[in-house]
């Protein structure tokens, strides 16, 4: 009898679970963000019952508890492709090119995520994958170190790679190599209390960025935040001193609305953790380094192009007038510019649709399939009920966001003016693969989902519209 494959879906939901209690164990404050996260979640729901509504009929109230992202960074193009290979077994994919030099942070990066409707629904993890820019590393001396440092560490054991493999020659892994391959890749993302490199190479890969030294100088990437997604950011954040906790000073991204859109994020900075330092006459340094932290997230919908144009263009106009570093004073000031500014956003759904700002999940409804509706445009069958309209979750990332996280949480208003900016077809070159696009993803959803409504109605024939 031939084994049964597990599913990808399956392979995600297991690993996402070890991470979680992984993490959990290595950094307490994870633990007591988690339950803050779950208590701010089921007052929430209690008290808006148009949004459990809606969250039910996404299917999205199930996947909440578990929706996790992690954040890692790579170091070397052979370091990514074999990442991505191994994300492949849990059917996440490159999502995405976000290139965060434009913010002075020296990498380019992708998001690996499910992408169908039915594995995201199961479990949405995602894993924001990170991969240093070392043609932005200025002094060549310190650059060819650190190269040599990345070339000689090996972050997967053989065995994860002889699993992928079987992956890839198979179709699948049984039970058994399932949970082995769990296992075994849940090592690549462990904490390292000891580093590669000696004091003195680690204080000049950290004088030219911390980030530089976060990734270089130890064996493998650690995962340096575990994110779960809330319902109201606005009371985590307010919520999180009373747990013993500081936050951020500000939520990056858009304000708070009554239609929230794309994606705001929270953190809490980076843990001041030892570290013990090889040295060449057999000795070890003692020191510290900074690269774990808290982060939460409150998910809004997917913007088109159009939307996301303005979004930028407003977000770009607060940024410019209101000078906010990781440490500055000046958050009340932002927060207020802010709302200000996207007062000219629409906050309602219907004027998201009507405006072509957002993208929306259709679905007939319960009177459309037993009225046999004669309409001829889709705003009528919207408007006599038999039609409805649900915003998509956005799943990706903000690059301006993601840099924000980045600098705060290592407690550093530093910036970098780098010479060379975005470099697409270098990450893809090392990915061995094209990132896919997240707006023609959220863009056939919509249409899918439209044409399996009309179709369901008797309408096939009505535009969109």
């Amino acid at each position: 009898m031939v084994a049964r494959h597990v599913h990808p879906d399956s392979i995600r939901d297991l690993f996402s679970r070890a991470m979680s209690d992984m993490y959990r164990a290595e950094v307490p404050q994870y633990g007591t963000l988690l339950e803050l996260v779950a208590d701010v979640n089921a007052v929430t729901l209690r008290a808006d019952s148009a949004l459990r509504a809606m969250l039910e009929q996404g299917c999205e109230i199930e996947r909440l508890g578990i929706e996790r992202h992690g954040a890692i960074r790579l170091g070397a193009a052979q370091e990514l492709f074999d990442m991505r290979r191994v994300f492949a077994v849990m059917g996440m994919y490159p999502v995405g090119y976000y290139d965060l030099s434009i913010a002075g942070v020296p990498v380019h990066s992708t998001a690996f995520r499910p992408i169908a409707e039915g594995a995201l629904r199961r479990n949405p993890f995602r894993v924001f994958t990170s991969l240093l820019r070392l043609d932005l590393i200025e002094d060549l001396a310190l650059r060819a170190e650190a190269e040599a440092i990345l070339a000689a560490r090996q972050i997967f054991t053989p065995r994860v790679l002889e699993l992928v493999d079987v992956f890839e020659a198979e179709g699948g892994l049984t039970r058994p190599e399932a949970e082995e391959f769990v296992r075994a890749t849940l090592d690549t993302f462990r904490w390292h209390s000891v580093a590669t490199v000696d004091l003195d190479t680690y204080q000049k890969l950290h004088r030219t960025h911390r980030l530089v030294a976060d990734i270089v100088s130890f064996k493998g990437p650690h995962i340096n935040h575990l994110t779960p997604r809330t319902l109201d950011i606005d009371a985590v954040q307010a919520g999180m001193p009373q747990c013993g906790i500081t936050p951020k000073a500000v939520i990056e991204g858009p304000p708070r609305r009554k239609c929230p859109i794309l994606l705001r994020q929270t953190s809490f900075k980076a843990l001041d953790e030892p570290i013990a330092f090889s040295h060449s006459a057999g000795n070890v340094a003692s020191g510290t380094h900074t690269a774990r932290f808290g982060e939460i997230e409150q998910r809004g919908v997917a913007l088109t192009t159009t939307g996301r144009s303005l979004y930028d263009q407003l977000l770009a106009t607060v940024r410019r007038d209101v000078q906010l570093g990781a440490l500055d004073p000046n958050a009340v000031a932002y927060e207020v510019e802010l709302s200000e500014r996207f007062q000219s956003f629409p906050d309602d759904w219907a004027e998201l649709r009507r405006r072509g700002l957002a993208f929306f999940r259709y679905s007939a409804t319960a009177t459309g399939l037993t009225s046999s509706p004669c309409c001829e445009s889709l705003c009528e069958l919207i408007a006599r009920g038999f039609l409805r309209f649900d915003p998509i979750v956005y799943e990706d990332f903000l690059p301006v966001s993601a840099a924000g996280i980045f600098q705060s949480n290592l407690g550093t208003d530093e910036q970098k003016n780098y010479s060379a900016h975005s470099n697409r077809g270098q990450f893809e070159e090392a990915l061995g693969a094209v990132v896919q696009d997240e707006l023609e993803l959220y863009e056939k959803g919509e249409k899918v989902s439209l044409e399996r409504a009309l179709k369901q109605l008797g309408s096939p024939q009505i535009a969109f519209a």
